[in-house]
């Protein structure tokens, strides 16, 4: 077979996609009238998930997990502003790794709105002015991102689902590397890339700002002062800054894990997390005690952190990530138990336990 033969025979395989896809197309219509009619919620991550796993199961050819994913990623994100007009809020501005982690969950065919703190993506997403909100909770290096642990105490919002993304930070300017004084990024990024820091440029001022785009563009308005910035490459694209070198993170396998943030809490998957929050009693073993609930019925805790109250001084709250949902038998045992002995339990969210 020639090659002219290979691709008439790719054309008319592509033909046929198209008239799937949009047979597919009329159906998701179809569901977005449902949905709609019903009152239930139009992104569903457990439905996603499911269809993902279902589709890696099926597949005998030669397309990896990572590529059939992808593709999907975009069918749905196509799906998902064909059913409804998905406004998905972000911590901006554009190109930001919170921007591209909402990319990765919703694809491209959604609707984006860059917002210019945290506290804006919850409020957005509270006020019905956007659907759902990305923002990070943590890095593997860095720890948690404190001021989104903080917003949860108030807000009436769950999480409704977790973006896992690898962080390739690199050093992007518009002047030669000899000529840098000054170096801009955000402060996670910043503990990211220390070991390099100290090594290349101890000399020079680290200036910490709101985001790497915003560190981008700061090193492109202040090249003649000498600046430049720490980030991802797609900021250096955005700014028109050259990368002058490539994954400088101290980690290979720096992660930084997001929540998607919505009205509604998710079904259970069978493979899921559940995040929560509680305050203890002032007493001697409060915490101690409050823990054993996890202990007494099997619950393993993937994650806990202690935070200021900022209502009463030398006051905790405690965040804590379990296996499971919170609809499972021993989940929702543990949870009554926990309740004994804290002023307040709050369940911030089930959701798949998945990181794609």
């Amino acid at each position: 077979m020639n090659l002219e033969d290979i691709r008439i025979q790719i054309d008319a395989i592509d033909r046929q996609l198209l008239d799937l896809l949009s047979s597919r197309a009329d159906l998701v219509h179809e569901v977005g009238v449902v949905k709609k009619r019903d009152g239930l919620q139009i992104y569903a991550p457990e439905r996603e998930e499911a269809l993902l796993r279902r589709l890696i199961d099926m597949n005998k050819g030669r397309l990896p997990e990572k590529s059939i994913r992808a593709i999907y990623r975009e069918i749905m994100s196509a799906a998902l502003a064909l059913e409804d007009d998905l406004k998905i809020a972000y911590l901006g501005p554009e190109g930001t790794y919170t921007h591209q982690a909402a990319i990765k969950r919703f694809g491209h065919s959604v609707n984006y709105a860059a917002q210019p703190n945290f506290s804006d993506v919850f409020d957005q997403v509270a006020r019905r002015l956007a659907d759902y909100g990305v923002v990070p909770i943590e890095n593997s290096t860095e720890g948690a991102v404190s001021h989104t642990l903080d917003l949860f105490v108030d807000s009436p919002l769950f999480i409704c689902s977790q973006i896992l993304l690898r962080i390739e930070n690199g050093l992007m300017a518009s002047i030669p590397r000899e000529e840098i004084k000054t170096l801009y990024s955000h402060p996670q990024v910043f503990g990211q890339c220390r070991s390099w820091i100290l090594k290349n440029f101890p000399d020079a001022d680290l200036v910490e700002v709101s985001s790497t785009t915003k560190a981008a563009q700061l090193a492109r308005d202040n090249a003649h002062l000498g600046a430049a910035a720490l980030g991802g490459a797609l900021a250096a694209e955005i700014y028109g800054l050259n990368l002058l070198e490539e994954s400088i993170q101290d980690r290979a396998t720096n992660t930084t894990r997001f929540l998607v943030i919505g009205e509604k809490p998710c079904p259970p998957t069978g493979n899921d997390r559940t995040s929560i929050l509680f305050a203890i009693h002032d007493r001697p073993g409060s915490l101690v005690n409050a823990l054993k609930a996890f202990d007494q019925f099997q619950i393993n805790m993937s994650k806990i952190e202690s935070r200021p109250s900022k209502r009463k001084d030398w006051e905790y709250i405690f965040y804590v990530d379990l296996a499971g949902h919170c609809e499972d038998e021993k989940v929702a045992e543990a949870l009554e138990e926990l309740r004994k002995h804290c002023s307040v339990v709050k369940l911030l969210g089930s959701y798949p336990d998945s990181g794609e």
